[in-house]
């Protein structure tokens, strides 16, 4: 495990967004592999690092003193929803949300734009998944010149605020850019067209945005660069290989909940008279079986079991 620990820790180092720091996307190689060549060969630690992140969530649902929230943000087929379902699957149900936010609403366009986000953001105990987020009202806007740039500078500082708010209420945050190739884009567009099954997942956008794909580079730079905090990190994962960017995330995630140091509650009643109660209910419980042992099918005792009769023997010789 040692050496898990150590690969882990490389991994943060290598794709964390430095606060105070400019992220250059082009010195981000999103065919980056890790130590493994292969997705068979990372198979083995991924599941390890998904049954750690059920056993951090048992804790976490348990001790419910802190929550999490997973930010993630990616091109049109980045990797999000595939994430969420190889990496995120791991999680029992009971303690997680998943939040996906498309183009606002009428309604949510009369708010603030942090408005429409708070509402999901984890209780604690749990997990929630936010698909995009509220970073969209820094990218898509500026990328649409919906917004200007002073507008998108102070939103920078409006969402620091708010995610050290949520920070300060017991939040744990970690915020994931899948960084895919324009060339691995095209590809998964195609592979889209030719699987009836992922048909359903084309829009008419899809060209439209990809367009603009300097535009949104610069614009993630930008944000990313504003809003990497030390308690709300960003991480820029290499995602062309889609095992190589489940393994990073689960990583991530599993020894970033493990670092909180979480710990099962005491218990809330006597153990000493609790056990004592079930022991007792336990012997009631074989003293009713054992009387209905003793009865035929019509709760009628059987001779031989219950009372002796008392019979007297008699001698039929004179």
């Amino acid at each position: 495990m040692q050496k898990e620990q150590t690969t882990l820790a490389d991994y943060r180092n290598k794709l964390i967004v430095n606060p105070g720091n400019k992220l250059r996307l082009k010195d981000v190689d999103p065919d980056f592999k890790g130590h493994h060549e292969t997705k068979e060969a990372a198979a083995p630690e991924l599941e390890r690092y998904r049954q750690k992140l059920s056993q951090m969530q048992a804790l976490l649902y348990a001790e419910k003193k802190h929550s999490i929230l997973i930010v993630l943000q990616a091109m049109d087929a980045g990797g999000k929803d595939g994430t969420i379902k190889h990496v995120f699957a791991a999680l029992n149900p009971q303690g997680a949300s998943v939040a996906v936010f498309k183009q606002p609403t009428p309604i949510e366009l009369d708010h603030d734009f942090l408005w429409r986000v708070h509402p999901h953001a984890p209780p604690k105990g749990w997990v929630a998944i936010f698909n995009r987020s509220h970073y969209e009202d820094v990218l898509v806007t500026r990328v649409h010149k919906l917004v200007d740039k002073p507008t998108c500078t102070a939103r920078y500082e409006l969402i620091r605020a708010f995610e050290l708010g949520l920070k300060e209420s017991g939040t744990a945050i970690l915020k994931f850019f899948l960084h895919i190739s324009k060339e691995e884009q095209l590809a998964r567009f195609g592979k889209r067209l030719d699987d009836p099954s992922r048909n359903w997942k084309i829009s008419e956008s899809d060209y439209t945005e990809r367009a603009l794909w300097d535009d949104y580079m610069r614009a993630v730079e930008d944000a990313l660069s504003a809003t990497s905090t030390r308690d709300a990190p960003w991480y820029v994962i290499p995602a062309n290989h889609k095992w190589f960017r489940n393994l990073a995330v689960a990583q991530i995630v599993a020894d970033t909940m493990e670092e909180l140091g979480m710990s099962f509650p005491k218990p809330s009643v006597d153990l000493a008279e609790i056990r004592r109660k079930y022991h007792a209910a336990v012997r009631e419980e074989n003293k009713v079986e054992g009387g209905k042992a003793g009865e035929n099918g019509f709760g009628i005792q059987e001779p031989g079991h219950g009372r002796p009769h008392n019979v007297r023997a008699t001698n039929p010789l004179p």
